[in-house]
């Protein structure tokens, strides 16, 4: 007996000993030098014409053609230097690409892009807002609006700092597309026309950037210190309509299990049934870079995966912005059944709505919603129309990501850069079709009472953080 107890005190010790030593070693890589880097660019002027720029109504639902006329004619007039530099092409949607030629057409071409269009106000909210959201007003260090953060800020900061670098008689060695997407809320297909051309003229691109994270500054709990998530690739997209049929009648005499009775089954299955997740991929990359800037019990799970990777894929699975990166998510959104409380439905629908993480395609989701769901009596509808698959996963030991890297760096300081994930949908999906790789952030530091104002209330960007966005890209494009 003492002998079994000498070997478990033992295996023990080296346990703890095996656990100690990861979890030592587990320490953020070690970041390459950064000098602090300065446009130089004239802020005050930018910040003009973001305030002008948001005076422009480019709603992305009903007839706003009048706003989007007036908005690139103000893009022309506002960047003289700009537009004096690069070839302009209008494509589709209220979308405009540039091109400013490099010296050594042997050098792949890079792809900045935003978007112009902006979410509607929500219905009843408007009372709600600080200021009018479309006054683009400048105070307390913030220009407020619609289209601030997303997306006209980084549109501007592109813009100011291209139109700076212009003005100094710079010229790129690479090529340099930026492209402004005129429908990115609704479907992008002015990204998509982009895509298109470049391919019809035989242009291939080293990589693109476009919105899809930001420098997230005290939004991921138990981090102190700011995030800047690059993210690879984009989720795709996949709607499903669930549909079941039934006699109807009268509520008092109700067969054992009603139309509703079979969509809401089919839903809670679905609810209870997650998509397969997991720490492998861009997801592993993902949670290995971040989870060695959290405390130390926490560092212990993400050290030692090979013991505790259950454990820490049931806790990331517990909050829904973890979850999120893990897997294919979903979301069941709307539902239909009768149009009287006394009367059965002789039709009830559920639209279930899926975010496809990279290791999943649209055939793997219709296979688990069938599998799932398990009753021939549900009809399965699929949107192929506007489904989307994943988008490739770029890879991170490039030229390019080393750039946007090292430009974060030189605007922000010492912070965490991670390789992540985008878990919505952007323009950024159609750019990736005709780059070796698609990139996604904006140069932007979001705190955690931002994450509201997206497509919400009292949208605003710092003039701070404009500055920002100008350095990052005026350090991108003298770097070409």
């Amino acid at each position: 007996m003492r002998r079994i107890f000498g070997w478990l005190f033992g295996a023990l010790f080296v346990l703890i000993a095996v656990l100690a030593f990861k979890t030592w070693q587990y320490k953020p890589e070690v970041q390459s030098e950064a000098t602090a880097f300065d446009l130089g660019a004239d802020l005050e002027r930018a910040t003009g014409a973001l305030s002008q720029a948001i005076r422009f109504e480019t709603i992305s639902q009903g007839d706003h053609q009048a706003a989007f006329d007036g908005f690139l004619a103000f893009l022309q007039s506002q960047f003289p230097k700009f537009h004096a530099t690069t070839e302009r092409t209008e494509l589709a949607n209220n979308t405009v690409l540039y091109k400013w030629a490099g010296s050594d057409p042997a050098l792949a071409p890079v792809l900045l892009a935003a978007h112009s269009d902006v979410v509607p106000i929500a219905f009843g909210s408007l009372d709600r807002w600080s200021y009018t959201p479309f006054s683009g007003e400048v105070v307390d260090g913030y220009v407020w609006g619609r289209g601030t953060l997303d997306n006209k800020g980084a549109l501007i900061a592109i813009l100011a700092a291209a139109e700076h670098v212009a003005a100094t008689g710079f010229a790129p060695q690479r090529t340099v597309y930026f492209s402004f997407g005129g429908d990115e809320e609704v479907g992008g297909k002015g990204a998509k026309s982009v895509a298109d051309h470049l391919i019809k003229s035989g242009v291939r691109l080293d990589w693109s950037l476009d919105e899809g994270s930001f420098v997230l500054d005290d939004v991921i709990p138990g981090l102190d210190v700011p995030v800047a998530s690059i993210n690879l690739s984009e989720k795709g997209y996949l709607t499903v309509t669930l549909i079941a049929e039934a006699a109807g009648g009268h509520s008092a005499l109700p067969p054992r299990i009603t139309a509703v009775g079979r969509i809401a089954r089919a839903v809670d299955r679905l609810q209870s049934t997650l998509m397969p997740g997991g720490l492998d991929g861009v997801s592993a990359e993902f949670f290995d870079k971040l989870g060695r800037y959290f405390s130390l019990e926490k560092r212990v799970l993400f050290a030692n995966q090979w013991l505790f990777s259950p454990v820490l894929e049931e806790v990331l699975s517990g909050a829904a912005t973890t979850n999120a990166m893990l897997r294919t998510t979903t979301a069941p959104t709307m539902l239909s059944g009768s149009n009287k409380e006394n009367v059965l439905a002789a039709r009830a629908t559920a639209k279930i709505n899926f975010r496809l993480h990279p290791r999943d395609s649209i055939d793997d989701v219709i296979a688990h919603v069938r599998e799932t769901i398990d009753d021939d009596q549900v009809v399965i509808e699929v949107n192929r129309d506007f489904a989307s698959e994943a988008s490739p996963v770029a890879p991170t030991d490039t030229e390019g990501f080393r750039q946007i890297e090292q430009a974060i760096y030189s605007t922000f300081g010492p912070l965490a850069s991670v390789p992540g994930l985008t878990i919505a949908a952007t323009d950024s999906r159609h750019y990736a079709q005709v780059a070796d790789a698609a990139y996604r952030i904006n140069p932007f530091i979001v705190k955690n009472d931002d994450i509201a104002r997206f497509h919400g209330i009292d949208e605003r960007l710092s003039i701070e953080n404009l500055n920002h966005g100008i350095n990052f890209f005026g350090k991108l494009l003298l770097d070409q």
